[in-house]
C-alpha cells in the first residue's frame, strides 16, 4: 500500500522535470521581475533524496549506496533554507541530484514491497517523530507519500512561476 504512493511520486516527478534545465533547476522563479523565494527543483529533489535510506534501513535493507553524502546533508537538510544559485556553485548538478533521488526512491519502493507486513507495525525508532508517526509504517507512509507530495507540490508551483506551465 505504501509503495503505491511512492510509485506515483516517481511518475509525477518525471512530469515535473519537463522543461527543467541545468540553467534553471537551482534558481528562484521570477514573476513580474520579482524573485519568488520558494523551493526550486534542486532543493526539492535533493531534500527528498535524504529520506529513502531511512526507509530501506528501517526495513532491514542495505542503504549504503543511497546514504546521503555530507555535501547533500549540508545543502538539503530540513535545517537549511533553499537559496538561489545563479552561479551554480551551491548545489550539485541536476543529473547528480535526480540520480540520487530516483535511485533512492526506487530502492525504498523495493524495500517497501518486499518487507514483511509485521515490520510496519514496529514502534517508530525516531523518538522525536514518534508522537506524530507511532510506527515504522506510519513514518514511511509519510516519507514516501505526504512528505514527498508536499515537496513535489512546491516544485509544481515553482514550474508555473518559472513559466513552464502545468506538469500534466
Amino acid at each position: 500500500m505504501i509503495a503505491a504512493s511512492a510509485k506515483r511520486a516517481v511518475n509525477y516527478t518525471e512530469s515535473l522535470l519537463k522543461g527543467v534545465t541545468s540553467e534553471n533547476y537551482a534558481r528562484f522563479a521570477t514573476v513580474n521581475g520579482e524573485k519568488i523565494e520558494s523551493n526550486h527543483p534542486a532543493f526539492v529533489l535533493g531534500h527528498l533524496s535524504l529520506y529513502s535510506c531511512r526507509v530501506v534501513e528501517q526495513l532491514g535493507g542495505d542503504a549504503s549506496a543511497i546514504t546521503p553524502t555530507a555535501e547533500f546533508e549540508k545543502v538539503f537538510s530540513h535545517l537549511v533554507k533553499c537559496v538561489d544559485d545563479p552561479d551554480g556553485n551551491i548545489y550539485p548538478s541536476l543529473d547528480v541530484i535526480t540520480e540520487r533521488y530516483y535511485t533512492g526512491l526506487n530502492q525504498a519502493i523495493a524495500a517497501l514491497e518486499s518487507a514483511d507486513d509485521a515490520k510496519f507495525s514496529v514502534v517508530n525508532p525516531t523518538e522525536q517523530a514518534r508522537a506524530k508517526f507511532p510506527t515504522i509504517g506510519a513514518m514511511h507512509a509519510f516519507y514516501v507519500g505526504g512528505h514527498t507530495m508536499m515537496h513535489l507540490g512546491q516544485m509544481s508551483a515553482w514550474r508555473r512561476c518559472a513559466g513552464l506551465g502545468s506538469a500534466s
